[in-house]
């Protein structure tokens, strides 16, 4: 749906999100999940019940915050019990660096073909240990001119649809920020904050939210970036 062509003017650069738009983010929330069970474990509670507890709610909505907090009332732990568990159960959580991570399809070859024509960036938000440490576990960062991790510009208040991170990695790039396309899977975050900045989007239907509603409307909707890419190049 769409085509970047109609607006008549290629891109300067590319913006590319991470989570979802890369590499599957279930993959790490797995893993991520089976290291809270093992601190647990050290606690005296049941690994494989708890990293199950954590999926779960993982599952529920992966950006929600209290993710521990919700796995622990859902495991039965009383709630003081809890509050003495949860700081060090979180840290295991933010701690977990994974080795691999997998690449949807195509990404590699993918981001080949961009880097022919254009600059690239990474804009993602998140914890930076823990992004910085998905984007090494992928091997993809030596692909991007610029990686913005917007919790670095002032926390979560500057995560996506904040303008602030779009905005930097455009003065990283070196262009106007309607000179971009912004390329990620969520509409309320990766199309908004295009939207609010004047430059192109283009949804990709992967991940967690690949059957959310297009709100707001992406310049062009596609299935994958082996997809997106192809409209670019």
């Amino acid at each position: 749906m769409g085509d970047l062509t109609e607006l008549g003017r290629p891109p300067a650069a590319v913006v590319l999100d991470l989570d979802d738009t890369l590499y599957p983010q279930a993959a790490y929330l797995y893993g991520a999940a089976r290291a809270v069970g093992r601190a647990g474990a050290a606690v005296g509670l049941d690994p494989i019940r708890l990293a199950r507890a954590v999926r779960r709610q993982l599952i529920a909505g992966s950006d929600r915050g209290g993710t521990i907090d919700r796995a622990l009332a859902a495991y039965g732990l009383a709630p003081d019990r809890a509050g003495e568990l949860v700081p060090g159960l979180v840290a295991a959580f933010t701690a977990y660096q994974p080795k691999r991570l997998p690449h949807y399809p195509g990404v590699t070859a993918a981001l080949a073909r961009l880097r022919e024509r254009y600059p690239l960036a990474c804009l993602t938000d998140g914890n930076p240990l823990i992004q910085r440490a998905k984007l090494a576990a992928t091997g993809l960062a030596d692909w991007f001119t610029a990686v913005v991790i917007t919790d670095e510009l002032g926390g979560r208040a500057a995560r996506k649809p904040h303008p602030g991170g779009l905005q930097h990695a455009a003065g990283l790039l070196g262009v106007a920020p309607e000179d971009l396309v912004m390329i990620g899977d969520r509409p309320g975050k990766d199309v908004a904050i295009a939207d609010v900045l004047g430059a192109r989007s283009i949804r990709v239907r992967t991940g967690e939210y690949a059957d959310a509603p297009d709100e707001p409307a992406a310049t062009a909707v596609v299935d994958d970036l082996a997809a997106a890419v192809a409209l670019l190049t």
